[in-house]
């Protein structure tokens, strides 16, 4: 598994997962709403940990720099 994602794109994936957990605060942690905004929180949080996104694997992207 090799890190796709640069800083600036990690950076943004926790904000996103901030944003979701606030959204899902507002909303009710316990509703269905809230619930998917948890994981959405989640999938970026991890994603942003690892810097490793498996659907621009799929799409071929990246945004790390190249290595040569």
């Amino acid at each position: 598994m090799t890190t796709n994602e640069n800083g600036i794109d990690r950076a943004v994936r926790i904000i996103i997962a901030i944003a979701a957990v606030l959204g899902a605060w507002a909303v009710g942690f316990g509703s269905v709403l809230g619930v998917i905004l948890l994981v959405v929180a989640a999938i970026m949080v991890l994603t942003a940990v690892t810097g490793f996104c498996p659907l621009y694997r799929i799409f071929g992207l990246s945004t790390a720099k190249n290595r040569v």
